[in-house]
């Protein structure tokens, strides 16, 4: 696998997250990402929340640029806490819950994946589907 996903690989995980959110009975936004949080590729399924467009996207950007889960910022990011405020940086493109995952390689990352579109454990689920499918993929 070279430095970083493909689109056709992209294709494979959204077709993947878009299952899950579908037995899931859930309308979703899925991106894929490089490993600089640029879009390789993003699916709208139909009835989808439009604001789950840049949600989904800048939850793939954070997983990239902090190079983590999105999920484990939630706690962090507390008032209070030591990154209180950080989803405010960076042109407000951070977003600290849920849904957003680095792809990895050798514990290199290769790409993200981001998801919108339910609740944070809905869009975490259907990122998960994306994750699981690219680990099966690079096995």
């Amino acid at each position: 696998m070279s430095d970083a996903i493909n689109l056709e690989t992209a294709k494979v995980l959204i077709e993947a997250a878009e299952a899950e959110a579908e037995s899931m009975g859930l309308r979703m936004v899925i991106t894929v990402a490089n490993p600089e949080g640029n879009l390789i590729a993003q699916h709208r399924m139909d009835d989808a929340w439009l604001a789950s467009v840049d949600i989904s996207r800048n939850k793939a950007y954070t997983s990239a640029a902090l190079k983590t889960p999105t999920h484990e910022l939630a706690e962090a990011t507390e008032p209070g806490e030591s990154l209180w405020g950080l989803q405010t940086t960076d042109e407000n493109r951070l977003v600290v819950f849920g849904g957003g995952y680095p792809l990895e390689v050798d514990g290199e990352i290769v790409g993200t994946v981001g998801v919108s579109g339910g609740e944070v454990s809905e869009d975490m689920a259907v990122a998960s589907a994306a994750v699981e499918r690219f680990e099966e993929l690079v096995e």
